[in-house]
C-alpha cells in the first residue's frame, strides 16, 4: 500500500541559508536546515530539489545532508550565455559542494534558455552529462505560458517541473500534464501553494490581486465547510493528481515541514476542487506575484 508521502518532495528555495542573523527562532541556519533534512529523511521524502541556490548555500547543504545520502537530488544549470563548458563546469562544482558524484536530475531552469541563441548547445551538453553518468535524467522547469507539450515534443526531457495547485489548475484542466505523462515525461508539481496566496487573510492580499479576492474567499469558505484547512486542502489536491510523480514543497523551518508531513499524511478532504480554481490571469502570473 502506497503512502501519500511517497509523492512528497522537498525544495530548498525557501531554506534560510543566506540569512546572516539566524532564523526566526534564533537558531543558526545550518542547525535549522540540518533538522529539516533529518525530518525529510525519517519521513522518506525521496526527491530533494536544490535549484538556484548560491555556492555558499550548496556548501552548507553538502555539510548538513544526512549520510548516506537518502535523497534523489536535482540541481539546475546556470544561464547558457557563457557557453556549454561553463554550464558543465558549474554543474560539476555544485555537485562537489553538495558532496555527491552524481545527481538524479539536472534541470534547465527556464524554457527561454532553450529557445535562446545558446539553447541547442545547452541542451546537447546536459544530455551529454546524462550520458556520462553525471545525472540520471535531464529536465526543464516550465510555466503554463511556455507551451509545455510543445517544449517536450521538441526537446524530449525526461522530467519537467510545472506549476499546478488548488488555485492554479490550468495545466490540469487543459490536459497538458496528462499529455506529458502519455509522452513518458515524469511530472514534478511545484508552486502548489501559489506562493502562499491561499493562506493570506483577505486584508493582506496584495492590491494587484484584488480581482481574485472573491474567489479566494469562496475557496477558503468551501475548505472550512469541508472541515479542512488550507494546508491540508492544497496538499490533498496536489498529491491526489495522477499526473504527478512528485509534489515539491518549500519550507522555511523544521516546524513548517513537520506540519506539511502531518497534513499530507491525513486522508485528503472531500472537497469540490473545481470550484476553487482561480481564473484571474494576474494572480496566476508568477512574475507578478514575485514582485508583490
Amino acid at each position: 500500500m502506497t503512502s501519500p508521502l511517497d509523492k512528497l518532495g522537498l525544495g530548498s528555495g525557501q531554506f534560510p541559508l543566506d540569512q546572516v542573523y539566524g532564523t526566526a527562532r534564533g537558531r543558526p541556519p545550518e542547525a535549522e536546515v540540518r533538522e529539516i533534512l533529518e525530518i525529510s529523511a525519517r519521513a522518506r521524502l525521496s526527491v530533494f530539489d536544490i535549484a538556484g541556490r548560491s555556492p555558499k548555500a550548496e556548501t552548507i547543504l553538502g555539510e548538513v545532508t544526512p549520510r548516506p545520502n537518502p535523497f534523489r537530488m536535482s540541481i539546475s544549470t546556470v544561464r547558457p550565455d557563457k557557453g556549454p563548458d561553463v554550464v558543465e563546469a558549474e554543474a560539476r562544482a555544485a555537485m562537489r559542494r553538495l558532496g555527491v558524484e552524481r545527481v538524479d536530475t539536472i534541470f534547465v531552469p527556464s524554457a527561454s534558455d532553450l529557445f535562446g541563441p545558446h539553447g541547442l548547445a545547452l541542451w546537447t551538453r546536459v544530455q551529454q552529462m546524462r550520458d556520462a553518468g553525471l545525472c540520471r535524467n535531464v529536465g526543464v522547469s516550465l510555466y503554463a505560458s511556455d507551451d509545455p507539450v510543445g517544449v517536450a515534443k521538441r526537446f524530449r526531457p525526461d522530467v519537467v517541473q510545472a506549476p499546478a495547485s488548488l488555485l492554479d489548475q490550468r495545466l490540469l484542466v487543459d490536459g497538458t500534464l496528462a499529455s506529458l505523462c502519455e509522452m513518458g515525461v515524469e511530472v514534478h508539481l511545484r508552486s502548489i501553494f501559489l506562493n502562499g496566496l491561499l493562506f493570506l487573510p483577505p486584508d493582506r492580499v496584495p492590491h494587484q490581486f484584488k480581482a481574485a479576492a472573491g474567489r479566494l474567499s469562496r475557496a477558503r469558505r468551501l475548505i472550512a465547510e469541508g472541515r479542512s484547512d488550507p494546508l491540508q486542502a492544497a496538499l490533498g489536491f496536489a498529491l491526489s493528481r495522477p499526473e504527478a510523480s512528485t509534489v515539491l514543497v518549500g519550507v522555511t523551518s523544521a516546524a513548517e515541514l513537520s506540519a506539511v508531513i502531518a497534513a499530507a499524511s491525513s486522508p485528503p478532504p472531500d472537497l469540490d476542487w473545481d470550484e476553487m480554481a482561480l481564473d484571474d490571469p494576474v494572480a496566476l502570473d508568477t512574475p507578478n506575484w514575485a514582485a508583490a
